[in-house]
């Protein structure tokens, strides 16, 4: 299946929101616990898509800035910036607890997969394929991946029909994606374009299977691209590659 290239118009609008909501949260505009205006109420105001709304919501999750509610919308956590300080600072250099979380992410993902192949929804399938795009842009662009990563992630949980693992990956938050911010492991391998593209190979496995409604690839593509990234981490803790950058996503 051949992915069309996606317009730079979309991560644009997405930025800018991110911008906007990101400067209301740091100025108090928006107070911890704050209600963010709905997702019809943003559509409105900034006169965007619902596409451009959800992307800034999870990337302002992912940052651990805002946390979304089942039912009753999205909230600006207490402390965010502290929040945010903390988890960087905490994560930094901490591969043992990247392993951690990628056991998490395998109890939970590897069904996900397969459950958003038997229930995804039209609106569903073109939020992963938007996510698995923006990834490629973000490639072309030269930026960091870790935001698009999530994003498509998080749209494959949401595909599941099922909050509760769009709940999960959010808790976890930026520990999710963690290449972007373990600096202490970054180097010139992080940025480069072949490396990113074999993430991306490993995505559209996953992705090629949950539209093909093929929940037996869809659970085993996951596996392998979680169980890949377990591997790459495990031989950094180990001192197994020395000066090379593993990948979470």
């Amino acid at each position: 299946m051949e992915i069309a290239p996606t317009s730079l118009r979309r991560p644009k609008l997405a930025d800018k929101l991110v911008d906007e909501i990101r400067a209301k949260i740091s100025s108090g505009a928006l107070k911890p616990g704050a209600r963010l205006p709905t997702e019809q109420q943003m559509t409105e105001e900034h006169g965007v898509s619902r596409t451009v709304v959800r992307e800034a919501v999870t990337r302002l999750a992912a940052d651990g800035l805002v946390t979304a509610r089942q039912g009753a919308g999205v909230f600006v956590n207490d402390r965010p910036e502290a929040l945010l300080e903390t988890l960087l600072a905490d994560m930094t250099g901490k591969v043992s607890m990247v392993l951690n979380v990628l056991e998490v992410r395998m109890a939970i993902e590897i069904e996900a997969a397969a459950l958003a192949a038997q229930r995804r929804t039209a609106s569903q399938e073109a939020d992963i394929l938007a996510a698995f795009s923006e990834f490629d842009s973000q490639i072309m662009r030269g930026e960091p991946t870790g935001a698009a990563d999530f994003a498509f992630h998080r749209a494959i949980a949401a595909a599941t029909s099922n909050p509760f693992y769009v709940e999960i990956l959010d808790v976890l938050g930026r520990r999710t994606i963690p290449r972007d911010i373990v600096t202490t492991l970054s180097a010139g391998l992080l940025h480069s374009s072949d490396y990113q593209q074999r993430l991306q190979t490993e995505h559209r496995d996953i992705m090629n299977a949950i539209i093909d409604g093929d929940a037996t690839s869809a659970r085993d593509a996951m596996r392998r691209h979680l169980s890949a990234s377990q591997r790459r981490y495990q031989s950094v803790l180990h001192g197994g590659t020395a000066g090379r950058v593993p990948a979470a996503g």
